[in-house]
């Protein structure tokens, strides 16, 4: 078998899958977080720039891409669909198994898709500066990147841990010419406090979230940027799972299970969307795995329900899966996964038992990408090795039941910012 789809135009798409316009029920709606009603417009000017806000609610099932976003997007895009033999040989499984590349994008993650749309959106209507919150680094370096694209200035409050074990991401970002900030930090309220509390608090999503709205509604000139869990990222990422159902074609296969790590829930979003879409439209039977760290468990322990986005409580309520926004995971190195929710839209795909949650110990997903670097040649984020876990028990599955499985996961960014994190489990 070929082992990769081609980088044809013909795989690209001009529109993004909205797959709120295919569901039989939507989701709870955002609350006010005061005055615990429906969320509108006027509530999220104050954070967003307009353009995002009318994605984030729309109902279209196709919502298109600006030709401004599309002429950036095809530097990079369609991303690579590659057929994984090397590793099929190694497990001796007669599975099929494909992922599809994120890390060949800008900055080497899936995040790039949201970020120039947003970045976009925001200079069309005159916004000069944004903030924002990053775990791991990748959205932190994505959206750097693309503000520095449209000229925006940009504020990146990075949790702790991840701020001193992955200075790489750090330094990208400040070449790109964001300000990045520990978090937290003595620059805001909302991270003094933690602060105060413990000097050397690892930090958390919810806590960098915080801070990076603090900015946003202390300073009119600055608006907010998320990169994951609302339903407008989730859909600038259905371009990952429209582009890998046409490049299936071209092995003349269709996907039986497909797989991705879960830590806010874009890039799982982004490549299962649009095949969700086909088992509700057309009775397809796809099976779908959302996976996520055993010592952050928000879909396989959380309690769906409504909760803040962030610690601080400033945030809308989102109707979703939560540990709580007082959680503050172990330091793990999955930083992108250190997160107390799901997205609203992803808790109700588990809710109504279109997809199915696994959690991981991290010894595993550390083996899972060892395993992968030396049989595929790419050494995989550690949020990404997460889904390789699942990948590797499945087609092991498929050995022992002697079936031809085709397996498909979201390969979301490459690990290369990630190395002192693999040399340190490697002793």
């Amino acid at each position: 078998m070929q082992k990769f789809a081609t980088r044809d135009s013909k795989n690209s798409t001009d529109y993004f899958y909205n797959i709120k316009a295919d569901l039989p029920e939507l989701p709870e709606p955002p609350l006010h977080p005061g005055e615990k009603r429906p969320i509108n417009k006027d509530d999220l000017l104050p954070l967003f720039p307009e353009g995002f806000i009318k994605h984030e609610t729309t109902l279209e099932e196709k919502v298109p891409i600006p030709q401004k976003v599309l002429d950036v997007l095809s530097m990079y895009r369609p991303t690579p669909l590659v057929y994984a033999d090397g590793l099929k040989k190694y497990l001796d499984t007669p599975a099929h198994i494909f992922f599809k590349y994120e890390g060949a994008g800008p900055t080497g993650s899936h995040k790039s898709n949201t970020a120039i749309v947003q970045a976009y959106l925001a200079a069309e209507e005159g916004v000069k500066r944004m903030s924002t919150e990053t775990g791991a680094g990748q959205w932190g370096s994505a959206l750097s990147m693309a503000c520095s694209s449209y000229g925006i200035d940009l504020s990146v409050f990075m949790v702790r841990i991840s701020y001193r074990q992955k200075p790489g991401r750090r330094i990208m970002m400040e070449m790109f010419g964001a300000d990045v900030f520990e978090s937290p930090g003595n620059r805001t309220d909302a991270g003094k406090k933690f602060f105060a509390e413990d000097p050397e608090h690892p930090g958390s999503l919810g806590i960098a979230i915080s801070e990076a709205i603090e900015l946003a509604i202390k300073d009119e000139g600055t608006k907010y940027s998320l990169g994951s869990v609302l339903d407008s990222v989730l859909l600038h990422q259905t371009v990952i799972g429209q582009e890998a159902e046409k490049q299936m074609k071209e092995f003349g296969l269709e996907p039986d299970i497909i797989i991705g790590c879960v830590g806010g829930g874009s890039n799982f979003a982004g490549l299962s969307f649009p095949f969700i879409g086909k088992n509700l439209k057309e009775n397809r039977n796809i099976k779908f795995y959302a996976v996520e760290p055993e010592v952050c468990p928000t879909m396989t322990k959380g309690e769906l329900r409504y909760d803040f986005g962030d610690s601080s409580g400033m945030t809308p309520l989102l109707y979703m899966y939560t540990l709580g926004k007082d959680f503050v995971p172990p330091p793990i190195h999955a930083g992108g996964l250190r997160y107390h929710g799901m997205a609203p839209l992803v808790s109700h795909m588990q809710k109504k038992e279109y997809v199915d949650s696994v959690s991981f110990p991290e010894p595993d997903v550390f083996n899972a990408a060892n395993v992968f670097l030396r049989t595929e040649g790419i050494l995989p984020a550690p949020e990404s090795a997460h889904a390789i876990a699942k990948v590797i028990e499945e087609a092991e599955k498929a050995k022992a039941e002697n079936k031809e499985k085709v397996i498909l996961f979201n390969l979301s960014g490459h690990g290369f910012f990630d190395i002192n994190a693999y040399s340190k489990n490697n002793k």
